[in-house]
């Protein structure tokens, strides 16, 4: 089987961690995003990946070398000159999709985390016996979404209403598809978008169905989504495999700490921590709902809550960061320093407080 992932663009919701690398390769539960999915499709018999992709392919590709290696599994780009939509793509990888076998391929975000039900994906396109499947999961308020009216019973699409001011349905496009060859067919090589343009015709014809996602979902493509879906993974490892979270008596809930950190004593860790590697975590440091990426340190009796700390960053002693603080790539907070909401681009020495939301460029 083969699967193609819409990369996109410059990932600018997620910048300023997208100023040092393309979005698929941010790292999310110390991995790069992209390789959740990576992995879910090599699990299920996916043998070759198409990356959808208009910035950086190469820096993507160079990247993505030791994975294809380790995971036995092929991935080629296929380039975008120009931004494509989400069907644009589809034919754009028209000669590398289809293969003669006539076998459906997937489709997938790159933004989506969640516990990828691919293989009930997979038993549920045989059975409806249709042209496309696509995930769909529910939302407590539907009018912010494009919501997905559909048979419940069948699964069979009956349309789709853009941000419903009246319930129609609680159920939204998860971003992931699973599609026969055929619907190649019906994309034109020019920008289109599949939600709009082309699963409407599809599910006119009767051959759209959707299954509700199993589990948890969450779009991290933007720093508020990034910490809930880390909440939400966190609490996926809790059930299926706890042994790759931390305990002990300096541990509140659920935390992720690669094996290579340091971490000092008298701290107080989580919940919904993820800490990665070649990080050191000096004595007496608070962190709660947040990312540590790698080679950061973060010095003694500082304060980290709800905030992401990219890359070779350092958090001074003392400090307090939190209210969504996004640290770029090496960025220096002084000690005794306060940031309230701050986005701070790479490689910036801060020595004086950042008292309310603000870009400091």
């Amino acid at each position: 089987m083969k699967a193609l992932i819409l990369v996109g663009g410059f990932g600018t919701r997620l910048r300023p961690l997208t100023l040092s690398l393309p979005k698929p390769l941010v790292d999310f539960a110390n991995k790069p995003m992209i390789l959740h999915q990576i992995e879910a499709l090599k699990t299920i018999g996916v043998t070759e990946v198409v990356l959808a992709i208009n910035y950086q392919p190469d820096v993507m590709l160079s990247c993505l070398q030791e994975f294809e290696a380790s995971l036995g599994i092929k991935i080629v780009c296929s380039r975008e000159y120009e931004p494509m939509g989400t069907a644009g793509p589809l034919a754009l990888a028209r000669d590398t999709l289809i293969d003669g076998s006539g076998d459906p391929f997937f489709v997938l975000n790159s933004d989506v985390i969640s516990q990828y039900p691919l293989k009930q994906m997979m038993e549920f396109h045989k059975t409806h016996g249709g042209e496309a499947s696509i995930l769909v999961t529910k939302v407590d308020e539907p009018s912010k979404y494009g919501v997905v009216v559909m048979d419940e019973l069948s699964g069979r699409v009956h349309r789709f209403v853009e941000k419903p001011q009246v319930f129609v349905g609680n159920k939204i496009n998860a971003g992931m598809y699973l599609l026969n060859p055929e619907v190649l067919d019906r994309i034109e090589m020019r920008p289109t978008s599949i939600e709009k343009e082309v699963f409407p015709k599809i599910a006119q014809e009767n051959k759209l169905f959707a299954m509700v996602m199993p589990g948890f979902w969450m779009d991290i493509g933007q720093p508020k989504d990034y910490l809930t879906g880390l909440k939400l993974y966190l609490e996926s490892l809790r059930k299926t495999h706890p042994e790759k979270l931390m305990d002990g008596p300096n541990v509140l809930g659920n935390v992720l700490v690669d094996r290579s950190a340091q971490i000092g004593d008298r701290c107080l860790i989580g919940p919904d921590v993820c800490i990665g590697p070649d990080c050191i975590i000096e004595t007496g440091v608070r962190l709660s709902r947040c990312t540590i990426m790698r080679g950061v340190k973060v010095k003694r009796h500082a304060c980290i809550l709800g905030s992401i700390i990219g890359w070779h960053s350092t958090v001074g002693q003392w400090a307090r960061v939190e209210n969504m603080t996004v640290f770029g790539e090496d960025v220096h907070l002084s000690d005794e320093m306060y940031s309230n909401g701050g986005v701070v681009l790479p490689h910036k020495q801060i020595n004086t407080s950042i008292l309310s939301p603000k870009i400091l460029m």
